[in-house]
């Protein structure tokens, strides 16, 4: 993904209904559990985790980002320590994603103008756990957050185009490509592109297994 720090617009609900504002400011219910992940708020002691994976020159080739030197490590987790509730404009949600009691990479979910009920979605994962359906199984969790949670009407993603894991993934979570910006982003010495995915809430509780919907 493009952003691993505020890059874009999203929301949650300040100007939908009060009842909806009431709950996107407390924050989703945490950490989240799914089959084989935790997501849950960074803490102390995940520096080590976070720097095999952001450390990697492989990891941030498509981010606005650098690899990550030894010596940021604890302040990067020490700025995430509290970002887990969506309270006002451009807020965000950072959680680490843990396997079998290791970090191996984070999610993100970005809020803009709260009024809009939209949100930016981005994913990192060390590459010693690919192939295994892991970056899905989180972003899938991630979009629970989004429009269970949250109440979101619209999640979205950037990324490079030749971000194919990335734009695969998006694909995978039925997310449509709206965009393909040609040379919009100098980037990392070149002109690159950048592309648009996106789903609507509506299209997300459509395609959701009936097990998962509440009364079934």
């Amino acid at each position: 993904m493009r952003s691993p720090a505020p890059q874009s617009p999203g929301a949650d609900p300040t100007g939908a209904e009060p009842a909806t504002r009431q709950q996107a400011s407390t924050g989703p219910t945490l950490p989240r559990r799914t089959g084989r992940l935790v997501l849950r708020p960074f803490r102390h002691g995940d520096e080590t985790d976070v720097l095999a994976y952001r450390g990697r020159a492989d990891v941030v080739r498509y981010m606005l980002t650098d690899p990550m030197p030894a010596d940021i490590a604890e302040a990067f987790v020490q700025e995430r320590l509290g970002t887990t509730r969506i309270a006002q404009d451009h807020d965000r949600i950072v959680l680490a994603v843990e396997y079998d009691g290791r970090v191996i990479g984070d999610v993100l979910l970005m809020a803009g103008e709260l009024a809009s009920r939209q949100a930016e979605i981005g994913w990192v994962l060390n590459p010693d756990f690919h192939g295994q359906g892991l970056a899905t199984e989180a972003a899938r969790e991630l979009l629970a957050v989004a429009f269970g949670d949250l109440d979101m009407h619209r999640v979205w993603a950037q990324l490079d185009p030749r971000n194919v894991a990335s734009a695969r993934l998006c694909e995978r979570l039925g997310m449509r490509k709206e965009a393909h910006f040609r040379q919009d982003l100098w980037f990392k010495g070149e002109w690159s592109d950048t592309a648009v995915y996106a789903l609507l809430a509506d299209d997300w509780h459509a395609n959701r297994p009936l097990s998962a919907r509440p009364g079934t």
